[in-house]
C-alpha cells in the first residue's frame, strides 16, 4: 500500500479539529486507511510531527494532503464533494499536434492548464510529491505514463509531440546549464540516483519522444526529464500539464487526479482549462481533461445484501455523500419484485474515484460509511463444509512422510538470481524456460525459480556449521514459461531433497526417499519399464549431475523428475566442499492420474 506523509498540524488545520494519536488512528480505521507510523522531524529548529498513512493502492485521490483532507472532510460531513469544471481553451493556440512517429515509442498525450494558481512552499512540495507517488503507482515507474509540468508563461503555443533520433534532440535539461543531445543526456544521467532507473524505458528505441513549442523550445524528453526553460517555481501562475503515455486510460486518470487535487488553488477553484490534442492521423481531435462524471445504477436490495444491513434509499444516499459519491435523485426508480418493492439508485461517480468499477465498489463505500463495527454479525442461512484443495492435501501428506524419513523442511524465496538457476547449476538459459522480473530490486531476485535444488544448496551453504549428515527438503512451486497459458507462464508444485555428508554422496538415501514417496502414493517399481502404472529410472546426462550417476524418473511413459549425485563444479559454485545427492519430482503429476 502507498504511504502518504503529511504534517499532523497541517492535516488537523484542514480538518478543522484535532485528535489524539489514538483517536486519529481509530478515525483512519473507520475510513479504511491506516496510521502506519508517527515520526518527529526537526525542521528549522522546530520539532514537527509527521503522520505516515497507508492508503489503498487504487485510491489515487488520497496520495497527497489536498486529496486526503478533501476525502476526510466529506467523511466528517464538514464539506461536500467539490464539483470540477472543464473550461474552454485559454487560446486557440493551446493545441498539441501529435506526429506519426510517436507510435513507435509513446503514442498518447493528454494535457490541461491550471490558470492563476497560487502556491506556497508547502503546496508546491505537495504538488511535486504527488507526481512522484503517481509515477511509482499507477504510472508503473513511468513506463505507462510520465508527467510533465511547465510554466506556461515561458512557452509559445501551439505545441507538437514528436519522436526524433536522439542525436537530433538538443536542449538544456532541468536544473542544468549545458545543452546536450539525447545521447549525451543518457550518459549524463547514468549515475543519477533517481533518473537512472528510467533510462531503459526509451534508451534502446531508434527514436525518442519530445515535446516542442512553436519556437522549437523543448518542454520535455518524456519519460526522463523536463527542459530547464519551462521549469516551474513558486512565482509561476499558469501551469501547463502534459502526460505522455502508452496507456491512454491511465493517462487520463493521472491528469484528472492532478487537476482534482490542485485546482482548488486556482483563481476559479476546481476548474481547469482545456488543451486540444490533434491525433497522429491529422483528423481526430480530442480535448483534455475529460473530468468525466459517470452514473452507476444500483439497487438497494443489492447493497443491503452485500453489506448485511437494512438501509433505506435516503440513508444510503446520505452515507454515500460521506464517501464523495452523490445520488441523482431525479433518476430514483421504484421496482416491483413479486411481493416486495425495491428501489434503484443512480450514483454519480466523480473523476476522482477511478477505483469505482462495479456496483460492489459502491456497496463497499456504503459499508465503510456505515461502519464495519456497526454491522451486526449474523449466522449464514446455509451451511457449507470446507475442504482442502487436492494438491494442498497431497502436499501436507508428503511433508509428513518426508519429515519422518529424517529430512528437515526448508522454505526458500520464490524468486532467485539468474546465476544460481543457470550458471551455478551449469545450465544454459534458452530463453524459453525462465520468466524475467522487470527492474529487479536486487540480483538475488531476478527470476522466479525454475528449480528447488539451487535453494537447497544455498541453504546448506548457510548452514555448514551444522553437524553432518544434513538432509533437507522443500515442497513448493516453481514457475516456467508456457505459451498455452493466458499469463504466458505456469506454476508447478515440486518436491526436492538434498543429502550432504562428509565422505559419501548418500545417493542410496535419496533413492530410498524416492522409493518411500512412491510407496505411500501406491506406485510400484518396474525394472522392465513396461508397466504404465509403475515407476522406474532411466540413465541420462544432465550438466548439474555427475555423469553415469544421474537418472530421469519416469512414471509409465511420463518423465516426472530427476535424481543423481551433484556435479563437483556445481558444488564449487555454491562453495560446498562435501559430496551431495539430490532429487526433484513433480508432485502435481500424481493428481492427473
Amino acid at each position: 500500500m502507498p504511504v502518504v506523509s503529511v504534517t499532523r498540524d497541517s492535516l488537523f488545520k484542514e480538518l478543522g479539529k484535532t485528535f489524539t494519536q489514538e483517536e486519529f488512528a481509530d478515525f483512519c480505521f473507520e475510513f479504511g486507511i491506516e496510521l502506519d507510523d508517527v515520526i518527529i522531524e526537526n525542521q528549522d529548529g522546530n520539532d514537527v510531527t509527521i503522520y505516515k498513512i497507508d492508503v489503498p493502492a487504487n485510491r489515487y485521490d488520497l496520495l497527497c494532503l489536498e486529496g486526503l483532507s478533501q476525502a476526510l472532510n466529506c467523511f466528517l460531513q464538514r464539506k461536500k464533494s467539490p464539483h470540477f469544471i472543464k473550461k474552454p481553451k485559454l487560446s486557440e493556440n493551446h493545441v498539441i499536434t501529435v506526429k506519426e512517429e510517436t507510435k513507435q515509442i509513446r503514442p498518447f498525450i493528454v494535457s490541461a492548464v491550471l490558470k492563476n494558481i497560487v502556491f506556497n512552499e508547502d503546496r508546491f512540495q505537495s504538488f511535486i510529491d504527488l507526481q512522484d507517488k503517481l509515477h511509482q503507482n499507477i504510472c508503473r515507474r513511468r513506463t505507462l505514463v510520465a508527467i510533465g509540468t511547465h510554466d506556461l508563461d515561458t512557452l509559445t503555443p501551439p505545441f507538437t509531440y514528436e519522436a526524433l533520433k536522439p542525436e537530433d534532440i538538443k536542449f538544456i535539461p532541468l536544473n542544468q546549464t549545458k545543452e546536450m543531445n539525447a545521447n549525451e543526456l543518457m550518459e549524463f544521467y547514468e549515475n543519477d540516483l533517481k533518473l537512472k532507473h528510467f533510462l531503459h524505458i526509451i534508451r534502446d528505441s531508434p527514436v525518442y519522444p519530445v515535446i516542442y513549442d512553436s519556437k522549437r523550445v523543448v518542454l520535455s524528453l518524456p519519460p526522463i526529464i523536463n527542459g530547464d526553460h519551462s521549469k516551474i517555481t513558486l512565482k509561476y501562475k499558469n501551469v501547463f500539464i502534459e502526460c505522455t503515455a502508452t496507456d491512454i486510460t491511465k493517462a487520463k486518470i493521472v491528469l484528472d487526479t492532478i487537476i482534482a487535487m490542485f485546482s482548488q488553488y486556482c483563481e476559479e477553484p476546481f476548474s481547469a482549462h482545456s488543451v486540444e490534442v490533434i491525433h497522429s492521423d491529422g483528423i481526430t481531435k480530442t480535448t483534455f481533461p475529460e473530468l468525466q462524471y459517470r452514473e452507476v445504477p444500483i439497487q438497494i436490495s443489492y447493497i443491503n445484501k452485500v453489506c448485511g444491513v437494512k438501509l433505506t434509499a435516503d440513508q444510503i444516499s446520505t452515507l454515500l455523500e460521506k464517501m464523495m459519491l452523490e445520488e441523482n435523485k431525479e433518476k430514483r426508480k421504484t421496482i416491483q419484485k413479486q411481493d416486495t418493492i425495491d428501489h434503484e439508485l443512480t450514483i454519480i461517480v466523480p473523476p476522482t474515484r477511478s477505483d469505482i468499477l462495479h456496483p460492489c465498489d459502491i456497496a463497499e463505500d456504503v459499508a465503510i460509511a456505515y461502519g464495519y463495527n456497526n454491522i451486526v454479525p449474523t449466522t449464514p442461512k446455509s451451511n457449507t463444509i470446507a475442504t482442502q484443495q487436492p494438491l494442498n492435501h497431497l502436499t501436507e501428506l508428503l511433508r509428513i512422510e518426508v519429515s519422518q524419513c529424517g529430512f528437515t523442511e526448508v522454505l526458500n524465496f520464490a524468486l532467485s538470481s539468474h546465476q544460481d538457476c543457470f550458471e551455478n547449476m551449469r545450465m544454459e538459459d534458452d530463453g524459453k524456460t525462465a520468466c524475467v522480473i522487470q527492474n529487479p530490486k536486487t540480483t538475488d531476485f531476478q527470476i522466479p525459480r525454475i528449480s528447488l535444488i539451487p535453494g537447497l544448496l544455498k541453504t546448506y551453504t548457510s548452514s555448514r556449521d551444522v553437524k553432518l549428515p544434513i538432509k533437507l527438503f522443500e515442497i513448493s512451486e516453481i514457475v516456467v514459461l508456457d505459451e498455452k497459458k493466458e499469463t504466458g507462464a505456469k506454476n508447478i508444485r515440486k518436491l526436492a531433497a538434498l543429502y550432504v555428508d562428509s565422505n559419501r554422496s548418500g545417493f542410496e538415501s535419496i533413492h530410498g526417499l524416492l522409493d518411500r514417496v512412491m510407496q505411500v502414493l501406491g506406485i510400484k517399481w518396474d525394472s522392465t519399464q513396461k508397466d504404465p502404472n509403475a515407476y522406474y529410472l532411466k540413465e541420462t546426462i544432465h550438466p548439474s549431475f555427475f555423469e553415469k550417476r544421474c537418472a530421469q524418473i519416469y512414471h509409465g511413459k511420463t518423465e516426472i523428475g530427476i535424481i543423481g549425485i551433484v556435479h563437483p563444479l556445481v558444488l564449487k559454485n555454491f562453495s560446498i566442499l562435501n559430496p551431495c545427492s539430490a532429487i526433484e519430482i513433480d508432485i502435481e503429476h500424481f493428481l492427473k492420474k
